[in-house]
């Protein structure tokens, strides 16, 4: 039995369906409702912010996907796992950031640090996946596309990386299913570093039509992204957006490594979520 938290977002959706596909049972874990589930997946309310709600979950499994919201400073570690191992699970798969590992003392990532540490200290069998900026962030450009074709976004020009959510699922997928993971740190990124004008001209390629950039002031950007996220943590991605480090812009290889196939492109992204940007 897998049991995966976060089980309705950008990850653990597909998450859930490549364990369904593989036809081992899985438990799916959120606080709302999840919508369409694959065949024969249980859907269970949990709040990791109660982990006594995760008993009912966890119990009889034998792996459990760990995704926190934001940084996890709001959550009690150390009794989500006491509540995991009480349910006989033995092996953990925590998504966790590529900053956890660049920027391990910042206000913005250090919660997740200190979450990893929890993790790997538990006696669990475990795996940690840092994935760099989501391919998915770009559901934040979609009214405006939709609007007036055009994307507005800080550090126009500052190229990173950015990871298909659908391959951070089935790296999760493989170090859930597979020993051989455990004990590892992944670094999950695309292909290519890519600006946010060359993600632009992607969604543009992919709608036939052009799509128009503008560059957007810091300070704006923060005021929006404060409405959704907290001070540290909105602060701590601007950095990264704006002033990546070096190891921030690299391609990292353990995608292909574990799946045997290239990392998917932002662009074959863009297609699949096509619909959002018409």
């Amino acid at each position: 039995m897998y049991v995966v938290t976060g089980a309705t977002g950008n990850v653990g959706r597909p998450l859930v369906r490549a364990l369904a596909a593989g036809g081992v049972p899985v438990r799916a874990v959120s606080r709302q409702a999840p919508g369409n589930l694959p065949a024969g997946v249980d859907h269970h309310r949990a709040d990791l912010a109660r982990p006594e709600s995760l008993r009912d979950v966890v119990a009889g499994a034998d792996a459990f996907f760990l995704l926190v919201s934001g940084a996890g400073a709001h959550l009690d570690a150390p009794a989500i796992l006491d509540v995991v191992k009480a349910g006989g699970v033995r092996r953990i798969v925590l998504l966790s950031s590529q900053a956890a590992g660049t920027r391990p003392d910042s206000v913005s990532h250090a919660p997740l640090r200190a979450l990893e540490d929890t993790v790997r200290e538990s006696g669990l069998d475990w795996t940690v996946l840092r994935p760099g900026g989501f391919a998915s962030n770009a559901f934040a450009w979609a009214p405006q596309v939709r609007e007036t074709r055009t994307v507005t976004s800080p550090f126009g020009n500052v190229a990173l990386p950015v990871v298909d959510p659908a391959d951070i699922a089935e790296v999760a997928a493989a170090a859930l299913r597979d020993h051989q993971h455990g004990g590892r740190v992944y670094e999950l990124t695309g292909p290519e570093a890519a600006t946010p004008r060359d993600r632009a001209a992607a969604i543009a390629a992919a709608l036939g039509e052009p799509v128009r950039f503008a560059d957007q002031p810091a300070e704006e950007a923060r005021a929006q992204m404060l409405t959704v996220m907290p001070a540290p943590v909105v602060d701590g991605t601007l950095d990264i957006l704006g002033h990546p480090t070096e190891r921030e812009q690299q391609v990292s290889t353990d995608i292909p490594e574990i799946l045997g196939r290239p990392a998917r492109p932002f662009g074959d992204w863009v297609r699949r979520h096509l619909d959002v940007f018409r």
